[in-house]
């Protein structure tokens, strides 16, 4: 149920149910999260999530490891309170010595 809706034609239970609808779709705002990763010596790909420190995961394939990394950014953001670390990714380099 998007856009206006005639709150006279619907019933409390109606009424309600949209209403819980359209709060859960504002409680839920999308994050972005910028993710660093990697390919370990053992052929691994390592995801690093700069902004939530310690939130990390490894997985065989890149499929694999989105999903993972997903998971980890879910299970760090609990009892996070918004403490994530702003910042803006602005390159990466490689550098020789």
């Amino acid at each position: 149920m998007g856009g206006r809706v005639n709150a006279s034609k619907l019933s409390l239970g109606e009424f309600v149910s949209v209403l819980e609808l359209r709060m859960a779709r504002v409680m839920k705002q999308v994050r972005k999260f910028t993710v660093v990763i990697e390919r370990d010596e053992e052929g691994y790909y390592v995801a690093t999530v700069p902004t939530l420190r310690g939130c990390h995961t490894q997985a065989r394939t890149l499929d694999a490891l989105m999903k993972r990394v997903r998971e980890a950014i879910e299970v760090c953001l609990v009892g996070d309170d918004d403490q994530t670390h702003s910042l803006e990714l602005v390159g990466i380099q490689q550098i020789s010595l």
